[in-house]
């Protein structure tokens, strides 16, 4: 191992006052950032991606999970499953691209057969030609390979290590917290882009997790929703963020708004809230629609952000309100990618030698220094893990 895979963690679980941050090897060095693939990534909930690009019975779409080949699929009960993308005979990747299987996952190398459920169905010639079976193969020992998944806001997410607490009981604090919002969402291709950024994927949650930089990079935004408006979510190991108490509703020219969603307490009339949920899900919540983000890490210092907008009815994704939607999707994305100069020009500040993690603010940084307190722990918990082993 190189001297900063082994960098020393301990300043970060400190207080918020008096914590630095992450050592730069955590944002440029790729020993780091193999071991984070495993330790934070792997052996936690991680979003991979979105339920509605699998809408139907049959719909499949490959995803590749920093080089995991995964494959979500909606089998006959409605139900979005996740396998590891590859044959059991030989290994071949089963789907190149998203699209509807018929109902059958068939290996283009050999035509091995899996059903939606991920059972081996049929095995042409095995035992020679025309010989379909041979007591070797064991078809009902040969299914694909299912990983831990779990959709929540119209996110799956996968636990690879199989070694995670139940979704629902690794992240109860925020289910409970926004358990108004956990109801049938609806999206419609108008509110989804992908944004690319140069940076390390943790600069993303940092950034995203506290409201400090509001004035300074979100001028429009601060206009209507102030520093001074906005209040911490900071629940420790789990997610952080922040919140707003003035809330408006986007508005048409003819006074149009979306339908909110039922049964909602008086709270969330002005409220809006948005946290990540650790590892790398950014979720925001209002009275009338919900987001998703999901941070795929595709290099040390390369992060590609999905976007998706949801809705609270299927009425707010028909015709009648396509332009208020084009007009949110875009005030969203302005938003978004107002933060990238922030986000690559820490990513280039981390080259510098003499940057030892920053310095917290104990009045505002408490969202982000928790999220580098769990970084840290996962780290520490896998590299206690490989020496046991």
């Amino acid at each position: 191992m190189t001297e900063s895979h082994l960098s020393d963690l301990s300043d970060v679980t400190k207080p918020v006052s008096l914590a630095r941050g992450l050592p730069n090897a955590h944002y440029i060095d790729e020993e780091v950032f193999k071991e984070e693939r495993q330790s934070v990534l792997f052996d936690n909930w991680a979003g991979v991606g979105f339920a509605h690009d699998v809408p139907n019975e049959g719909d499949a779409m490959p995803v590749d999970f920093l080089g995991m080949p995964l494959l979500l699929v909606r089998d006959a009960e409605g139900n979005v499953n996740v396998y590891q993308n590859t044959c059991r005979h030989r290994g071949m990747i089963l789907v190149k691209e998203k699209g509807n299987i018929r109902g059958t996952i068939r290996c283009p190398y050999h035509s091995w057969c899996y059903g939606l459920d991920g059972a081996l169905r049929s095995t042409p010639h095995v035992g020679g030609p025309g010989q379909n079976i041979h007591e070797d193969i064991k078809r009902n020992e040969l299914g694909l390979f299912e990983i831990r998944s779990h959709v929540y806001l119209g996110v799956v997410f996968v636990n690879v290590s199989g070694t995670a607490d139940d979704f629902t009981v690794a992240h109860s604090e925020l289910l409970e917290r926004w358990k108004e919002f956990d109801k049938p969402l609806y999206h419609h291709e108008d509110g989804a882009f992908v944004l690319e950024v140069d940076s390390n994927w943790k600069l993303a949650v940092e950034n995203y997790s506290e409201s400090y930089h509001l004035p300074w990079v979100h001028p429009g935004l601060n206009t209507v929703s102030r520093l001074e408006d906005h209040y911490h979510l900071e629940e420790q190991y789990k997610y952080s963020g922040q919140g707003s108490v003035v809330y408006q509703q986007l508005k048409g020219e003819d006074g149009q708004t979306f339908p909110d969603f039922k049964d909602l307490t008086d709270k969330w009339d002005t409220a809006s809230e948005y946290a990540t949920l650790y590892p790398n899900v950014m979720f925001g919540v209002h009275r009338d629609h919900s987001y998703a983000i999901i941070l795929e890490p595709v290099g040390v210092n390369k992060t590609r952000e999905h976007v998706a907008l949801y809705y609270a009815s299927d009425e707010a994704v028909g015709d009648a309100y396509k332009k208020l939607r084009v007009t949110n999707a875009d005030f969203w994305e302005e938003v978004f990618k107002e933060d990238i100069f922030v986000v690559e020009g820490m990513q280039k500040g981390r080259h510098g030698v003499f940057f030892d993690g920053g310095k917290f603010s104990p009045a505002m940084d408490g969202p982000t220094h928790i999220f580098h307190e769990w970084v840290a722990t996962q780290i520490n918990n896998g590299r206690a893990k490989m020496a046991a082993e």
